[in-house]
Protein backbone atom coordinates (compact mmCIF):
# COMPACT_ATOMS: atom_id res chain seq x y z
CA UNK A 1 0.00 0.00 0.00
CA UNK A 2 2.69 2.42 -1.01
CA UNK A 3 2.52 6.11 -0.32
CA UNK A 4 4.94 8.70 -1.61
CA UNK A 5 8.05 6.96 -0.25
CA UNK A 6 9.08 4.64 2.54
CA UNK A 7 9.67 0.94 2.88
CA UNK A 8 7.96 -0.15 -0.31
CA UNK A 9 10.76 1.35 -2.41
CA UNK A 10 13.11 -1.37 -1.16
CA UNK A 11 10.57 -4.05 -2.04
CA UNK A 12 10.04 -2.97 -5.64
CA UNK A 13 12.28 -5.60 -7.14
CA UNK A 14 10.80 -8.38 -5.01
CA UNK A 15 7.42 -8.88 -6.66
CA UNK A 16 5.24 -11.68 -5.29
CA UNK A 17 4.76 -14.86 -7.29
CA UNK A 18 2.29 -14.65 -10.18
CA UNK A 19 -1.18 -15.76 -9.12
CA UNK A 20 -3.09 -18.14 -11.34
CA UNK A 21 -5.13 -16.39 -13.98
CA UNK A 22 -8.26 -14.75 -12.55
CA UNK A 23 -10.16 -16.00 -15.59
CA UNK A 24 -9.28 -19.61 -14.71
CA UNK A 25 -10.41 -19.10 -11.12
CA UNK A 26 -13.63 -17.52 -12.25
CA UNK A 27 -14.85 -20.32 -14.47
CA UNK A 28 -15.85 -22.22 -11.32
CA UNK A 29 -19.56 -21.58 -10.87
CA UNK A 30 -22.37 -19.53 -12.33
CA UNK A 31 -22.62 -16.13 -10.58
CA UNK A 32 -18.93 -16.14 -9.55
CA UNK A 33 -18.14 -13.41 -12.06
CA UNK A 34 -21.22 -11.46 -10.95
CA UNK A 35 -20.14 -11.76 -7.29
CA UNK A 36 -16.73 -10.30 -8.07
CA UNK A 37 -18.50 -7.01 -8.90
CA UNK A 38 -21.86 -7.04 -7.11
CA UNK A 39 -23.43 -8.74 -4.10
CA UNK A 40 -26.96 -8.36 -5.50
CA UNK A 41 -29.43 -6.04 -7.20
CA UNK A 42 -32.52 -4.90 -5.25
CA UNK A 43 -35.72 -3.18 -6.24
CA UNK A 44 -37.25 -1.12 -3.44
CA UNK A 45 -40.85 0.06 -3.82
CA UNK A 46 -43.39 1.86 -1.67
CA UNK A 47 -46.29 -0.11 -0.23
CA UNK A 48 -49.17 1.86 1.31
CA UNK A 49 -49.42 -0.54 4.26
CA UNK A 50 -45.79 -1.60 4.69
CA UNK A 51 -44.02 1.58 3.64
CA UNK A 52 -40.71 0.99 1.84
CA UNK A 53 -40.18 -2.70 1.01
CA UNK A 54 -37.64 -4.77 -0.94
CA UNK A 55 -39.72 -6.15 -3.82
CA UNK A 56 -37.03 -8.04 -5.71
CA UNK A 57 -33.55 -9.37 -4.90
CA UNK A 58 -31.55 -10.70 -7.81
CA UNK A 59 -29.95 -13.22 -8.16
CA UNK A 60 -32.60 -14.94 -6.00
CA UNK A 61 -30.00 -16.92 -3.99
CA UNK A 62 -28.33 -13.70 -2.70
CA UNK A 63 -28.27 -13.56 1.08
CA UNK A 64 -29.30 -10.44 3.01
CA UNK A 65 -30.22 -10.43 6.71
CA UNK A 66 -33.44 -8.74 7.88
CA UNK A 67 -31.37 -5.92 9.38
CA UNK A 68 -29.55 -5.38 6.07
CA UNK A 69 -32.86 -5.38 4.16
CA UNK A 70 -34.30 -2.80 6.57
CA UNK A 71 -31.23 -0.56 6.11
CA UNK A 72 -31.45 -0.90 2.31
CA UNK A 73 -35.21 -0.05 2.37
CA UNK A 74 -34.78 3.21 4.25
CA UNK A 75 -31.53 4.27 2.59
CA UNK A 76 -32.87 3.72 -0.94
CA UNK A 77 -35.50 6.47 -0.71
CA UNK A 78 -34.85 10.18 -0.22
CA UNK A 79 -36.44 11.74 2.88
CA UNK A 80 -39.89 13.06 2.02
CA UNK A 81 -38.69 16.63 2.61
CA UNK A 82 -36.15 16.32 -0.22
CA UNK A 83 -38.95 16.62 -2.78
CA UNK A 84 -36.98 14.69 -5.40
CA UNK A 85 -39.34 14.60 -8.38
CA UNK A 86 -38.11 12.80 -11.47
CA UNK A 87 -34.93 10.70 -11.37
CA UNK A 88 -32.28 10.97 -8.64
CA UNK A 89 -28.99 9.11 -8.22
CA UNK A 90 -27.05 8.78 -4.98
CA UNK A 91 -25.17 6.25 -2.91
CA UNK A 92 -25.08 5.02 0.69
CA UNK A 93 -22.90 2.76 2.83
CA UNK A 94 -24.03 0.44 5.61
CA UNK A 95 -22.58 -2.15 7.97
CA UNK A 96 -22.72 -5.79 6.97
CA UNK A 97 -24.27 -8.07 9.55
CA UNK A 98 -21.45 -9.96 11.31
CA UNK A 99 -20.95 -13.71 11.28
CA UNK A 100 -21.58 -14.36 7.60
CA UNK A 101 -18.97 -16.34 5.70
CA UNK A 102 -17.41 -14.50 2.78
CA UNK A 103 -17.14 -16.84 -0.17
CA UNK A 104 -14.66 -15.25 -2.52
CA UNK A 105 -12.80 -16.84 -5.38
CA UNK A 106 -9.11 -17.50 -4.97
CA UNK A 107 -8.10 -14.53 -7.08
CA UNK A 108 -10.03 -11.79 -5.26
CA UNK A 109 -7.38 -11.36 -2.56
CA UNK A 110 -4.78 -10.86 -5.26
CA UNK A 111 -7.00 -8.23 -6.89
CA UNK A 112 -7.37 -6.39 -3.58
CA UNK A 113 -3.60 -6.45 -2.95
CA UNK A 114 -2.92 -4.64 -6.22
CA UNK A 115 -5.30 -1.76 -5.45
CA UNK A 116 -4.24 1.61 -4.01
CA UNK A 117 -4.93 1.64 -0.26
CA UNK A 118 -7.92 4.01 -0.56
CA UNK A 119 -9.73 1.62 -2.96
CA UNK A 120 -9.27 -1.58 -0.96
CA UNK A 121 -12.61 -3.04 -0.02
CA UNK A 122 -13.69 -3.00 3.60
CA UNK A 123 -15.38 -6.35 4.17
CA UNK A 124 -17.41 -4.89 7.09
CA UNK A 125 -19.42 -2.60 4.78
CA UNK A 126 -21.56 -2.65 1.67
CA UNK A 127 -22.19 0.25 -0.70
CA UNK A 128 -25.64 0.82 -2.14
CA UNK A 129 -25.84 2.64 -5.50
CA UNK A 130 -29.34 4.02 -6.06
CA UNK A 131 -31.41 5.17 -9.02
CA UNK A 132 -34.68 6.54 -7.59
CA UNK A 133 -37.66 7.52 -9.71
CA UNK A 134 -40.64 9.52 -8.46
CA UNK A 135 -43.23 10.59 -11.01
CA UNK A 136 -46.92 11.51 -10.84
CA UNK A 137 -49.22 8.59 -11.60
CA UNK A 138 -52.94 9.14 -11.07
CA UNK A 139 -53.66 5.41 -11.36
CA UNK A 140 -51.86 4.80 -8.01
CA UNK A 141 -53.51 5.58 -4.66
CA UNK A 142 -50.70 7.87 -3.52
CA UNK A 143 -50.73 9.63 -6.86
CA UNK A 144 -47.02 8.89 -7.37
CA UNK A 145 -44.90 6.09 -8.80
CA UNK A 146 -41.92 5.66 -6.42
CA UNK A 147 -39.26 3.03 -6.95
CA UNK A 148 -35.51 2.55 -6.56
CA UNK A 149 -33.17 0.25 -8.42
CA UNK A 150 -30.22 -0.45 -6.10
CA UNK A 151 -26.86 -2.12 -6.77
CA UNK A 152 -25.29 -3.59 -3.61
CA UNK A 153 -21.50 -4.02 -3.80
CA UNK A 154 -18.37 -4.13 -1.66
CA UNK A 155 -16.55 -2.06 -4.29
CA UNK A 156 -16.27 1.75 -3.90
CA UNK A 157 -16.50 2.32 -7.66
CA UNK A 158 -18.99 5.17 -7.50
CA UNK A 159 -18.58 6.46 -11.04
CA UNK A 160 -18.75 3.03 -12.66
CA UNK A 161 -21.98 2.00 -10.91
CA UNK A 162 -23.52 5.43 -11.40
CA UNK A 163 -22.84 5.15 -15.15
CA UNK A 164 -24.20 1.60 -15.22
CA UNK A 165 -27.43 2.64 -13.46
CA UNK A 166 -27.89 5.53 -15.89
CA UNK A 167 -27.78 2.96 -18.69
CA UNK A 168 -30.12 0.35 -17.23
CA UNK A 169 -32.53 1.97 -14.73
CA UNK A 170 -34.77 3.99 -17.11
CA UNK A 171 -35.26 0.88 -19.26
CA UNK A 172 -35.85 -1.31 -16.20
CA UNK A 173 -38.72 0.92 -15.00
CA UNK A 174 -40.40 0.33 -18.39
CA UNK A 175 -39.63 -3.39 -18.83
CA UNK A 176 -39.42 -4.89 -15.31
CA UNK A 177 -38.13 -8.30 -14.11
CA UNK A 178 -36.99 -10.06 -17.31
CA UNK A 179 -34.83 -7.03 -18.12
CA UNK A 180 -33.19 -7.23 -14.67
CA UNK A 181 -32.36 -10.88 -15.25
CA UNK A 182 -30.71 -9.98 -18.57
CA UNK A 183 -28.67 -7.21 -16.85
CA UNK A 184 -27.38 -9.65 -14.22
CA UNK A 185 -26.50 -12.20 -16.91
CA UNK A 186 -24.44 -9.51 -18.64
CA UNK A 187 -22.56 -8.74 -15.38
CA UNK A 188 -21.92 -12.49 -14.93
CA UNK A 189 -19.95 -12.37 -18.19
CA UNK A 190 -17.71 -9.50 -17.13
CA UNK A 191 -13.97 -10.12 -16.71
CA UNK A 192 -12.76 -9.95 -13.08
CA UNK A 193 -12.06 -6.46 -11.61
CA UNK A 194 -8.29 -6.68 -12.12
CA UNK A 195 -6.44 -3.39 -11.44
CA UNK A 196 -4.22 -1.99 -14.18
CA UNK A 197 -5.96 -3.64 -17.15
CA UNK A 198 -8.29 -1.95 -19.60
CA UNK A 199 -11.55 -3.81 -19.01
CA UNK A 200 -14.50 -4.03 -21.40
CA UNK A 201 -17.80 -4.48 -19.58
CA UNK A 202 -20.85 -5.12 -21.78
CA UNK A 203 -24.17 -3.94 -20.36
CA UNK A 204 -27.38 -4.15 -22.42
CA UNK A 205 -25.85 -3.36 -25.79
CA UNK A 206 -23.27 -0.84 -24.55
CA UNK A 207 -19.62 -1.57 -23.74
CA UNK A 208 -18.14 0.38 -20.84
CA UNK A 209 -14.35 0.65 -21.05
CA UNK A 210 -12.40 1.46 -17.93
CA UNK A 211 -9.22 0.92 -16.00
CA UNK A 212 -9.10 0.29 -12.24
CA UNK A 213 -6.05 2.01 -10.68
CA UNK A 214 -3.20 0.01 -9.10
CA UNK A 215 -0.94 0.89 -6.17
CA UNK A 216 1.92 1.24 -8.68
CA UNK A 217 0.24 4.20 -10.44
CA UNK A 218 1.83 7.54 -9.67
CA UNK A 219 -0.65 9.33 -7.38
CA UNK A 220 -2.59 11.99 -9.23
CA UNK A 221 -2.22 10.41 -12.66
CA UNK A 222 -5.08 8.73 -14.48
CA UNK A 223 -4.06 6.73 -17.57
CA UNK A 224 -6.51 7.62 -20.32
CA UNK A 225 -8.74 4.83 -21.62
CA UNK A 226 -9.07 5.40 -25.36
CA UNK A 227 -12.52 5.05 -26.87
CA UNK A 228 -11.70 2.54 -29.60
CA UNK A 229 -13.91 2.32 -32.66
CA UNK A 230 -16.08 -0.78 -32.38
CA UNK A 231 -16.02 -3.09 -35.37
CA UNK A 232 -19.53 -4.35 -34.55
CA UNK A 233 -22.68 -2.38 -33.88
CA UNK A 234 -22.15 -2.05 -30.12
CA UNK A 235 -21.81 1.42 -28.67
CA UNK A 236 -18.72 1.93 -26.55
CA UNK A 237 -18.14 4.48 -23.80
CA UNK A 238 -14.82 5.16 -22.08
CA UNK A 239 -15.01 5.99 -18.36
CA UNK A 240 -12.33 8.51 -17.28
CA UNK A 241 -12.44 7.11 -13.72
CA UNK A 242 -14.12 4.31 -11.77
CA UNK A 243 -14.27 6.00 -8.37
CA UNK A 244 -13.82 9.78 -8.50
CA UNK A 245 -16.58 12.34 -7.94
CA UNK A 246 -16.75 15.84 -9.41
CA UNK A 247 -14.58 17.45 -6.74
CA UNK A 248 -15.02 21.09 -7.73
CA UNK A 249 -18.79 20.81 -7.99
CA UNK A 250 -18.95 19.23 -4.51
CA UNK A 251 -16.68 21.78 -2.83
CA UNK A 252 -18.10 24.78 -4.67
CA UNK A 253 -20.56 25.82 -1.92
CA UNK A 254 -17.72 25.88 0.65
CA UNK A 255 -14.63 26.40 -1.45
CA UNK A 256 -13.19 29.16 0.75
CA UNK A 257 -12.85 26.53 3.48
CA UNK A 258 -11.34 23.63 1.52
CA UNK A 259 -8.05 23.73 3.42
CA UNK A 260 -9.78 23.68 6.80
CA UNK A 261 -12.00 20.79 5.64
CA UNK A 262 -8.86 18.91 4.51
CA UNK A 263 -7.45 19.31 8.06
CA UNK A 264 -10.71 18.11 9.66
CA UNK A 265 -10.82 14.99 7.43
CA UNK A 266 -7.09 14.30 7.94
CA UNK A 267 -7.55 14.43 11.72
CA UNK A 268 -10.64 12.19 11.66
CA UNK A 269 -12.83 14.86 13.28
CA UNK A 270 -16.63 14.22 13.54
CA UNK A 271 -18.24 15.95 10.53
CA UNK A 272 -21.86 16.30 9.42
CA UNK A 273 -22.88 17.37 5.94
CA UNK A 274 -26.43 18.77 5.92
CA UNK A 275 -27.78 18.85 2.39
CA UNK A 276 -31.11 19.30 0.62
CA UNK A 277 -31.01 15.87 -1.07
CA UNK A 278 -29.19 12.49 -0.87
CA UNK A 279 -27.49 13.22 -4.21
CA UNK A 280 -25.77 16.28 -2.71
CA UNK A 281 -25.05 14.72 0.69
CA UNK A 282 -23.51 11.55 -0.81
CA UNK A 283 -21.36 13.39 -3.36
CA UNK A 284 -20.05 15.81 -0.72
CA UNK A 285 -19.19 13.06 1.80
CA UNK A 286 -17.35 11.08 -0.91
CA UNK A 287 -15.48 14.25 -1.96
CA UNK A 288 -14.42 14.87 1.67
CA UNK A 289 -13.19 11.28 2.12
CA UNK A 290 -11.18 11.48 -1.13
CA UNK A 291 -9.52 14.82 -0.36
CA UNK A 292 -6.75 13.17 1.73
CA UNK A 293 -5.90 10.63 -0.99
CA UNK A 294 -3.50 8.78 -1.32
CA UNK A 295 -4.00 8.41 2.45
CA UNK A 296 -6.90 6.15 3.35
CA UNK A 297 -9.68 7.66 5.44
CA UNK A 298 -9.83 5.01 8.19
CA UNK A 299 -12.98 5.98 10.13
CA UNK A 300 -16.58 5.26 9.20
CA UNK A 301 -18.36 7.50 6.69
CA UNK A 302 -21.98 7.49 5.57
CA UNK A 303 -22.72 9.30 2.30
CA UNK A 304 -26.43 9.25 3.19
CA UNK A 305 -27.63 8.62 6.75
CA UNK A 306 -31.22 8.49 8.01
CA UNK A 307 -32.98 8.38 11.37
CA UNK A 308 -33.90 4.74 10.61
CA UNK A 309 -30.27 3.66 10.25
CA UNK A 310 -29.28 0.81 12.58
CA UNK A 311 -26.42 3.01 13.93
CA UNK A 312 -28.62 6.07 14.48
CA UNK A 313 -28.62 5.80 18.29
CA UNK A 314 -24.92 4.95 18.44
CA UNK A 315 -23.95 7.98 16.35
CA UNK A 316 -26.33 10.60 17.78
CA UNK A 317 -26.09 9.86 21.52
CA UNK A 318 -25.16 12.78 23.77
CA UNK A 319 -23.80 10.57 26.55
CA UNK A 320 -20.38 10.50 24.90
CA UNK A 321 -18.35 12.64 22.52
CA UNK A 322 -19.37 12.40 18.83
CA UNK A 323 -17.48 9.56 17.10
CA UNK A 324 -14.85 9.95 14.36
CA UNK A 325 -17.25 9.68 11.43
CA UNK A 326 -18.53 11.73 8.46
CA UNK A 327 -22.32 11.70 8.06
CA UNK A 328 -24.36 12.99 5.12
CA UNK A 329 -27.93 13.87 6.15
CA UNK A 330 -31.00 15.54 4.64
CA UNK A 331 -33.69 15.23 7.33
CA UNK A 332 -34.33 18.56 9.18
CA UNK A 333 -34.57 16.50 12.39
CA UNK A 334 -30.76 16.17 12.32
CA UNK A 335 -30.27 19.93 12.71
CA UNK A 336 -31.56 19.44 16.24
CA UNK A 337 -30.21 15.91 16.93
CA UNK A 338 -26.66 16.70 15.84
CA UNK A 339 -26.33 20.31 16.98
CA UNK A 340 -23.81 19.18 19.64
CA UNK A 341 -21.45 17.98 16.88
CA UNK A 342 -18.33 20.17 16.60
CA UNK A 343 -18.21 20.63 12.80
CA UNK A 344 -21.22 21.00 10.52
CA UNK A 345 -21.15 21.72 6.78
CA UNK A 346 -24.40 23.10 5.47
CA UNK A 347 -24.80 23.09 1.70
CA UNK A 348 -27.63 24.38 -0.46
CA UNK A 349 -28.43 23.04 -3.90
CA UNK A 350 -25.14 22.37 -5.63
CA UNK A 351 -25.03 24.62 -8.65
CA UNK A 352 -21.89 25.67 -10.43
CA UNK A 353 -21.42 29.39 -9.91
CA UNK A 354 -21.89 31.61 -12.88
CA UNK A 355 -19.99 34.27 -10.99
CA UNK A 356 -17.25 34.26 -8.39
CA UNK A 357 -18.61 33.01 -5.03
CA UNK A 358 -18.50 35.58 -2.27
CA UNK A 359 -16.18 35.15 0.69
CA UNK A 360 -18.05 33.20 3.37
CA UNK A 361 -16.99 33.36 6.99
CA UNK A 362 -16.87 30.31 9.23
CA UNK A 363 -20.03 30.49 11.31
CA UNK A 364 -20.50 29.84 15.00
CA UNK A 365 -22.26 26.60 15.83
CA UNK A 366 -24.84 28.38 17.98
CA UNK A 367 -26.16 30.05 14.81
CA UNK A 368 -27.21 26.70 13.37
CA UNK A 369 -30.80 26.25 14.46
CA UNK A 370 -32.45 24.56 11.51
CA UNK A 371 -31.65 22.98 8.21
CA UNK A 372 -32.84 26.24 6.63
CA UNK A 373 -29.77 28.03 7.98
CA UNK A 374 -27.56 29.59 5.36
CA UNK A 375 -24.97 27.40 3.61
CA UNK A 376 -21.54 27.46 5.18
CA UNK A 377 -19.22 25.73 7.65
CA UNK A 378 -20.34 25.90 11.28
CA UNK A 379 -17.42 25.21 13.64
CA UNK A 380 -15.20 26.79 16.25
CA UNK A 381 -12.15 24.90 14.88
CA UNK A 382 -9.00 26.99 14.35
CA UNK A 383 -6.93 25.59 11.45
CA UNK A 384 -3.27 24.75 12.19
CA UNK A 385 -2.04 25.97 8.80
CA UNK A 386 -2.24 29.44 7.29
CA UNK A 387 -4.71 29.77 4.45
CA UNK A 388 -3.43 29.14 0.93
CA UNK A 389 -4.82 32.14 -0.96
CA UNK A 390 -3.26 30.96 -4.21
CA UNK A 391 -5.61 28.00 -4.78
CA UNK A 392 -8.68 30.19 -4.07
CA UNK A 393 -7.48 32.77 -6.63
CA UNK A 394 -6.77 30.06 -9.18
CA UNK A 395 -10.26 28.56 -8.85
CA UNK A 396 -11.94 31.99 -8.84
CA UNK A 397 -10.08 32.85 -12.03
CA UNK A 398 -11.36 29.58 -13.50
CA UNK A 399 -14.94 30.57 -12.68
CA UNK A 400 -14.46 33.99 -14.34
CA UNK A 401 -12.94 32.38 -17.44
CA UNK A 402 -15.70 29.74 -17.55
CA UNK A 403 -13.12 26.97 -17.18
CA UNK A 404 -14.82 23.52 -17.47
CA UNK A 405 -15.66 21.94 -14.12
CA UNK A 406 -13.51 18.87 -15.01
CA UNK A 407 -10.47 21.14 -15.34
CA UNK A 408 -11.30 22.89 -12.03
CA UNK A 409 -11.57 19.44 -10.38
CA UNK A 410 -8.13 18.45 -11.74
CA UNK A 411 -6.61 21.62 -10.20
CA UNK A 412 -8.33 20.96 -6.87
CA UNK A 413 -7.35 17.27 -6.80
CA UNK A 414 -3.71 18.16 -7.52
CA UNK A 415 -3.79 20.77 -4.73
CA UNK A 416 -5.11 18.23 -2.18
CA UNK A 417 -2.62 15.61 -3.36
CA UNK A 418 0.38 17.96 -2.98
CA UNK A 419 -0.84 19.05 0.46
CA UNK A 420 -1.29 15.44 1.64
CA UNK A 421 2.06 14.34 0.22
CA UNK A 422 3.89 17.28 1.82
CA UNK A 423 2.33 16.21 5.12
CA UNK A 424 2.97 12.47 4.83
CA UNK A 425 6.49 12.38 3.28
CA UNK A 426 8.27 13.29 6.57
CA UNK A 427 6.33 10.48 8.30
CA UNK A 428 7.22 8.04 5.51
CA UNK A 429 10.87 9.02 5.78
CA UNK A 430 10.96 8.60 9.56
CA UNK A 431 9.11 5.26 9.55
CA UNK A 432 11.48 3.92 6.86
CA UNK A 433 14.36 4.68 9.26
CA UNK A 434 12.85 2.26 11.82
CA UNK A 435 13.76 -0.63 9.53
CA UNK A 436 16.84 -2.60 10.75
CA UNK A 437 19.85 -2.59 8.43
CA UNK A 438 20.18 -5.53 6.07
CA UNK A 439 23.48 -6.54 7.72
CA UNK A 440 21.51 -7.20 10.95
CA UNK A 441 19.62 -10.04 9.26
CA UNK A 442 21.16 -13.41 10.04
CA UNK A 443 19.81 -16.63 8.51
CA UNK A 444 20.35 -18.42 11.83
CA UNK A 445 18.38 -15.99 13.99
CA UNK A 446 14.78 -14.81 13.86
CA UNK A 447 14.31 -11.67 11.73
CA UNK A 448 15.06 -8.51 13.77
CA UNK A 449 12.19 -6.36 15.05
CA UNK A 450 11.30 -2.89 13.76
CA UNK A 451 12.37 -0.09 16.08
CA UNK A 452 9.58 1.56 18.10
CA UNK A 453 7.89 4.70 16.74
CA UNK A 454 8.88 7.62 18.98
CA UNK A 455 6.84 10.80 18.70
CA UNK A 456 9.72 12.88 20.11
CA UNK A 457 12.26 11.43 17.68
CA UNK A 458 9.89 12.03 14.77
CA UNK A 459 9.29 15.66 15.83
CA UNK A 460 13.05 16.25 15.92
CA UNK A 461 13.33 15.22 12.25
CA UNK A 462 10.88 17.95 11.19
CA UNK A 463 13.34 20.81 11.67
CA UNK A 464 15.55 19.67 8.78
CA UNK A 465 13.30 17.27 6.87
CA UNK A 466 9.78 18.59 7.48
CA UNK A 467 6.98 19.59 5.10
CA UNK A 468 8.76 22.90 4.37
CA UNK A 469 10.90 20.96 1.84
CA UNK A 470 7.88 20.47 -0.43
CA UNK A 471 5.26 23.00 0.70
CA UNK A 472 5.44 26.77 1.00
CA UNK A 473 2.55 26.83 3.48
CA UNK A 474 3.35 28.33 6.86
CA UNK A 475 1.59 27.53 10.11
CA UNK A 476 1.69 25.17 13.07
CA UNK A 477 2.73 21.98 11.26
CA UNK A 478 4.03 20.52 14.56
CA UNK A 479 0.59 20.99 16.18
CA UNK A 480 -1.06 19.35 13.15
CA UNK A 481 1.28 16.33 13.41
CA UNK A 482 0.68 15.98 17.18
CA UNK A 483 -3.07 15.94 16.59
CA UNK A 484 -2.74 13.54 13.62
CA UNK A 485 -0.68 11.03 15.65
CA UNK A 486 -3.72 10.56 17.93
CA UNK A 487 -6.14 10.02 15.03
CA UNK A 488 -7.60 6.82 13.50
CA UNK A 489 -6.05 7.81 10.15
CA UNK A 490 -2.53 7.69 11.63
CA UNK A 491 -3.30 4.40 13.34
CA UNK A 492 -4.54 2.82 10.09
CA UNK A 493 -1.63 4.23 8.05
CA UNK A 494 1.01 3.12 10.58
CA UNK A 495 -0.41 -0.40 10.93
CA UNK A 496 -0.27 -0.95 7.18
CA UNK A 497 3.31 0.39 7.08
CA UNK A 498 4.30 -1.87 10.00
CA UNK A 499 2.81 -4.91 8.29
CA UNK A 500 4.52 -4.07 5.02
CA UNK A 501 7.95 -3.59 6.67
CA UNK A 502 7.63 -6.73 8.82
CA UNK A 503 6.85 -8.70 5.66
CA UNK A 504 9.87 -7.14 3.97
CA UNK A 505 12.06 -8.32 6.88
CA UNK A 506 10.63 -11.83 6.58
CA UNK A 507 11.35 -11.77 2.85
CA UNK A 508 14.96 -10.61 3.40
CA UNK A 509 15.37 -13.36 6.01
CA UNK A 510 14.20 -15.93 3.43
CA UNK A 511 16.71 -14.61 0.91
CA UNK A 512 19.49 -14.82 3.50
CA UNK A 513 18.59 -18.48 4.11
CA UNK A 514 18.64 -19.18 0.37
CA UNK A 515 22.15 -17.80 0.06
CA UNK A 516 23.50 -20.22 2.68
CA UNK A 517 24.89 -23.68 1.85
CA UNK A 518 22.20 -25.47 3.85
CA UNK A 519 23.24 -29.01 2.77
CA UNK A 520 26.77 -28.39 4.05
CA UNK A 521 25.29 -27.09 7.35
CA UNK A 522 23.10 -30.19 7.74
CA UNK A 523 26.09 -32.52 7.26
CA UNK A 524 27.79 -30.91 10.27
CA UNK A 525 24.74 -31.23 12.54
CA UNK A 526 22.74 -34.06 14.06
CA UNK A 527 19.72 -35.65 12.38
CA UNK A 528 17.43 -34.08 14.99
CA UNK A 529 18.78 -30.58 14.21
CA UNK A 530 18.51 -31.24 10.46
CA UNK A 531 14.90 -32.43 10.72
CA UNK A 532 14.12 -29.33 12.81
CA UNK A 533 15.67 -27.13 10.08
CA UNK A 534 13.64 -28.84 7.32
CA UNK A 535 10.38 -28.29 9.24
CA UNK A 536 11.26 -24.65 9.87
CA UNK A 537 12.09 -24.07 6.19
CA UNK A 538 8.82 -25.71 5.11
CA UNK A 539 6.97 -23.41 7.50
CA UNK A 540 8.79 -20.44 5.99
CA UNK A 541 7.58 -21.43 2.50
CA UNK A 542 4.01 -21.79 3.75
CA UNK A 543 4.21 -18.39 5.46
CA UNK A 544 5.53 -16.79 2.25
CA UNK A 545 2.54 -18.15 0.37
CA UNK A 546 -0.06 -17.43 3.09
CA UNK A 547 1.08 -13.85 3.77
CA UNK A 548 2.01 -13.07 0.15
CA UNK A 549 5.50 -11.98 1.19
CA UNK A 550 7.33 -9.81 -1.38
CA UNK A 551 9.71 -12.63 -2.38
CA UNK A 552 10.90 -13.41 -5.90
CA UNK A 553 9.56 -16.69 -7.30
CA UNK A 554 13.18 -17.79 -7.94
CA UNK A 555 13.98 -17.44 -4.23
CA UNK A 556 11.08 -19.73 -3.29
CA UNK A 557 12.13 -22.30 -5.92
CA UNK A 558 15.71 -22.17 -4.65
CA UNK A 559 14.57 -22.73 -1.06
CA UNK A 560 12.43 -25.70 -2.13
CA UNK A 561 15.48 -27.17 -3.90
CA UNK A 562 17.55 -26.71 -0.69
CA UNK A 563 14.86 -28.54 1.30
CA UNK A 564 14.76 -31.43 -1.21
CA UNK A 565 18.59 -31.73 -1.23
CA UNK A 566 18.76 -31.82 2.59
CA UNK A 567 16.02 -34.50 2.76
CA UNK A 568 17.75 -36.67 0.12
CA UNK A 569 20.95 -36.66 2.21
CA UNK A 570 19.05 -38.19 5.17
CA UNK A 571 18.35 -41.91 5.82
CA UNK A 572 15.44 -43.46 3.84
CA UNK A 573 13.00 -43.73 6.76
CA UNK A 574 13.38 -40.01 7.57
CA UNK A 575 13.12 -39.13 3.88
CA UNK A 576 9.71 -40.82 3.64
CA UNK A 577 8.38 -39.01 6.69
CA UNK A 578 9.70 -35.58 5.68
CA UNK A 579 8.54 -35.78 2.07
CA UNK A 580 5.01 -36.56 3.27
CA UNK A 581 4.99 -33.92 6.00
CA UNK A 582 3.40 -30.63 5.13
CA UNK A 583 3.91 -28.40 8.14
CA UNK A 584 1.95 -26.85 10.94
Amino acid sequence: EPGPGGAEAAAEDAAPAEPESPDQCLSLLPWDRFSAWLHCVCVVGFDLELGQAVEVIYPPHSKLTDKEKTNICYLSFPDSNSGCLGDTQFCFRFRRSPGRKVSLCCFLDQVDRDLPVYLKKDSAYYYGYVYFRQVRDKSLKRGYFQKSLVLISKLPYVHLFRTMLKQIAPEYFEKSEAFLEAVCSDVDRWPPPVPGKVLQLPIMGVIMKLRIPTYRDKPGTTPIVQNMHQADAQISMALPTVHEVDLFRCFCPVFFHIQMLWELVLLGEPLVVMAPSPAESSETVLALVSCISPLKYCSDFRPYFTIHDSEFKEYTTRTQAPPSVILGVTNPFFAKTLQHWPHIIRIGDIKLPGEVPKQVKVKKLKNLKTLDSKPGVYTSYKPYLNKDEEIVKQLQKGVQQKRPTEAQSVILRRYFLELTESFIIPLERYVASLMPLQKCISPWKSPPQLRQFSQDDFMKTLEKAGPQLTSGLKGDWIGLYRHFLKSPNFDGWFRSRQKEMTQKLEALHLEALCNENLVFWSQKHTEVETVDLVLKLKNKLLQADREHLPVKTDTLKKLQTHINDIILALPDDLQDILLKTGTT
